[in-house]
């Protein structure tokens, strides 16, 4: 495939925060394209000015960048009304747009008037049977047509990259509203305009767009444009199989920023998670780009497990240079050599965010857990002269377990104990040092330091 051929989009609704659904889509719709080297356009849904704010479109730019994800062109639509009103001028000279004038409660109780007899709620094409006098009369009583779309009977398929050959039937589905009587143009219209006149290759989006899809195909047809490769990807749910719909405000991707996460770590999951690739730790996205294929995507929803991302994340940590994280661990209040700091705690680390906690261990006061003050008094009298160094503990502890005789546990326990207040940590030889004679006398002591 040429370089040229393939131009993608990831498109939000500026409405909210973007969450692992939207991330994985975004994801994934780069990969794609920087694996062909071709064009990823982010284009702000922002038609619905009600509910569409400048916050949130800083907000999901800056989800993103954190990402990783550049993007090659931006748009909004909002700014590109004129465009749609073009495009609907089109539909309705080609006989594919009409006015209709029932309000949204007629509209409403044709619905539930059509379920309660078992049928499907499919518009009922009665503005059509309208005169263009009965309309001229609706809009001199001062009531404005919303515009639908005329669908053809015929049957609509195509070949989704991930759910195999598609086919719905054109009388199975209903006229969409393409704009409202505000004005407003709507989703299932702009999206088709948008991605014809930018030339959208491929789109890859979750699959409840599926009967959109079937709708859109002839969208494009109507105004002329191509029709782009179609990829719809299994929606997450839980690691229980429960739907995510609910508990996707604690998995926004600035949520889990805020916990900690390495956006790689994100990166890794989203970019196999559903398919039949192994999820593996990497250190920059360009190791992500290569194995890419949506081929791999099954049609069965995704299980998305925090825990799987949390164990992820560590992994992750272990791949990370300190020249990656020095800022970050600069921000900490990191003591003495922070290259040495990293390289001792990072084992022990699920997220970076973690790290502050040696920070305090390290340069106190902690309130050390003293279970034995004779053997920890012995101990302390054998502390060795400054300046410490990763021989350090290793001396120190064999001069202690000479003079007392305890050894393995017996041995290494109190003194962990002692020294950090933890049962298990980095290990001592090369955390030692960031504690120092002073403050491990005194905490053997028994004292606050």
């Amino acid at each position: 495939m040429a370089s040229a051929d393939v131009t993608v989009r990831f498109a939000p609704s500026p409405t909210g925060r973007l969450h692992v659904g939207n991330g994985r889509v975004a994801l994934l719709n780069w990969l794609y394209a920087r694996k062909f080297g071709g064009r990823f356009i982010l284009r702000h849904d922002d038609t619905d000015t009600e509910r569409s704010t400048e916050e949130f479109v800083q907000a999901i730019e800056l989800d993103l960048t954190w990402l990783g994800l550049s993007w090659d062109a931006r748009y909004r639509q909002s700014e590109r009304r004129d465009r749609y009103a073009a495009g609907l001028d089109r539909l309705v000279a080609a006989g594919r747009a009409y006015p209709c004038f029932e309000s949204a409660e007629e509209l409403s109780l044709k619905r539930k008037t059509q379920l309660a007899a078992g049928r499907a709620p499919i518009y009922d094409r009665a503005a059509l049977k309208l005169t263009a006098r009965e309309c001229d009369q609706f809009e001199a009583a001062g009531h404005k047509p919303h515009w639908r779309f005329l669908v053809d009977a015929k049957p609509v398929q195509w070949d989704d990259v991930i759910h195999g050959p598609m086919r719905f039937s054109g009388s199975d589905l209903s006229d969409p509203v393409l704009v409202r009587e505000d004005g407003t143009p709507l989703y299932t219209f702009t999206s088709v305009v948008d991605d014809g006149e930018m030339g959208i290759t491929h789109v890859i989006r979750g699959d409840d767009h599926l009967a959109n899809t079937a709708v859109q195909i002839q969208l494009f047809q109507a105004l002329g444009a191509a029709v782009p490769v179609f990829s719809h990807l299994a929606l997450f749910t839980g690691a229980g199989g429960e739907g995510l719909s609910k508990r996707l405000g604690s998995l926004s991707l600035s949520g889990l920023r805020d916990q900690g996460i390495e956006a790689m770590a994100i990166n890794c999951l989203l970019a196999r998670l559903g398919s039949s690739d192994p999820v593996e730790p990497v250190e920059h996205l360009a190791d992500l780009v290569a194995g890419v294929d949506l081929s791999h995507f099954g049609r069965a929803p995704a299980k998305f497990d925090p825990e799987e991302l949390t164990a992820l994340n560590h992994k992750v940590l272990q791949k990370l240079p300190y020249a990656t994280v020095r800022d970050r661990l600069a921000a900490l209040g990191v003591p003495g050599d922070a290259g040495a700091f990293w390289d001792a705690v990072r084992p022990n680390l699920t997220t970076l965010n973690e790290a502050a906690d040696w920070v305090r261990i390290a340069q106190g006061p902690i309130a050390p857990v003293v279970e034995d003050p004779a053997f920890a008094a012995a101990a302390a009298q054998l502390l060795p002269a400054a300046p410490w160094g990763e021989q350090t503990w290793s001396d120190w502890t064999h001069a202690v377990g000479s003079a007392t005789g305890a050894k393995g546990k017996k041995l290494f326990r109190p003194l962990r104990l002692a020294l950090t207040g933890r049962e298990h940590g980095p290990e001592m030889m090369k955390f030692l040092p960031f504690i120092g004679r002073e403050r491990a006398a005194a905490r053997l002591a028994g004292e606050t330091a």
